[in-house]
């Protein structure tokens, strides 16, 4: 890491100093390097910080820095500041763009789509989201959501079912996995997708830090789709920004006394456009998109698993089924079955059910 990123990494891991404390020190000393040389009382007065927090800048805890590059090394960080070359174009031109972004993996490159909704989604709007998700990466657009429970994970999910590209954007400290539950999606995403943050490594997943994190999962994409969400939804909020900033928004119906529908209703009401297929969104935003048929896309997906994972997942359809009745069906041991279901659950192709029970959601 050079000077300039560690001398920004120590700004940023400074107590009370946040984005726009680091754009008016870059704006007064014309590099971070410069503003950590600088007398307290010349910091505070050209950078309009209080003697205080100009203090806090120039006597930093270096245990808790030094805990900070160690993180940095050990879950192998790039930091990507507002100033370099390979920020996001698109994220640059919110109007509060943030000014250092925690990277791990690698940024996916062409158009992304948000698609984010409620945590606690119906098995329905998990199937859509999935599907929505793995069409729209066929066509090679990067799906960008929040690794929250429900529909975030259907968006990722349906995304790495179709081998395409996804970016998910977290409320807390890059060296963290919020929810715990989605540990394997996690590091699934980082083989070949990219993890990003705005939030110093250590952080925690507060309530607070999430409408900062919706700026920016909308900030990255063309357009936004809400798939379900109650009246006071957080996902809403991740609407409004998309507003802000220019951006489509999109909404999936539902039924009128379905709490998860609210929201989503509403938005529709107020002019939001409405969304039951991936078409919807190519005609708006990808006119000039390919057309590939559903039955390319499934074909493509079966052609990719295993003997045993193509006769089970051939054995399940739309109605629930118990693991062990496919275990029977397949001459398959409960482990096996297990791990099978597994396996097609991270793919996109099955949606568990309470009870033991499977669902085909392809």
């Amino acid at each position: 890491m050079d000077q300039e990123k560690a001398s920004l990494f120590r700004l940023h891991m400074s107590p009370g100093i946040g984005r726009t404390a680091l754009f008016k020190l870059k704006n007064s000393f014309g590099s971070f390097s410069a503003a950590l040389r600088a007398p307290v009382d010349d910091l505070a007065r050209r950078a309009h910080l209080s003697l205080l927090r100009a203090h806090s800048i120039l006597s930093h805890d270096d245990i808790t820095l030094t805990r900070g590059f160690d993180a940095l090394n050990k879950y192998a960080v790039n930091l990507i500041s507002f100033w370099d070359d390979n920020y996001p174009e698109a994220l640059r031109h919110i109007h509060d763009p943030p000014a250092l972004l925690y990277l791990r993996g690698q940024l996916p490159k062409g158009d992304c789509f948000a698609i984010v909704g409620s945590r606690r989604a119906t098995a329905g709007g998990v199937v859509l989201t999935r599907e929505i998700s793995a069409e729209l990466a066929q066509r090679g657009i990067c799906i960008v959501s929040g690794l929250a429970r429900g529909i975030d994970t259907a968006a990722h999910t349906g995304a790495l079912s179709a081998d395409g590209q996804t970016i998910a954007v977290l409320g807390c400290g890059i060296d963290r996995v919020y929810p715990s539950e989605n540990h394997r999606l996690f590091q699934r995403i980082l083989e070949h997708n990219a993890i990003i943050s705005e939030f110093p490594p250590g952080v925690q997943p507060l309530a607070g830090h999430f409408p900062g994190r919706n700026r920016i999962i909308s900030g990255l994409s063309r357009g936004v789709l809400i798939v379900e969400a109650a009246d006071s939804s957080g996902s809403l909020i991740t609407g409004d920004f998309a507003l802000e900033q220019g951006r489509e928004l999109f909404a999936v119906p539902g039924a009128v006394k379905n709490s998860t529908s609210y929201g989503t209703n509403r938005l529709i009401k107020t002019g939001a456009q409405m969304v039951t297929e991936a078409a919807d969104i190519l005609e708006v935003l990808w006119p000039e998109a390919q057309t590939v048929s559903d039955q390319k896309v499934e074909e493509l997906f079966v052609n990719g698993l295993d003997s045993s994972a193509r006769n089970l997942y051939q054995k399940l359809n739309f109605e629930p089924q118990h693991g062990d009745e496919l275990g029977r069906a397949c001459g398959l041991t409960p482990m096996e079955v297990s791990a099978i279901l597994l396996d097609l659950e991270l793919r996109g192709g099955v949606l568990p059910l309470p009870g033991g029970r499977y669902i085909r959601s392809r």
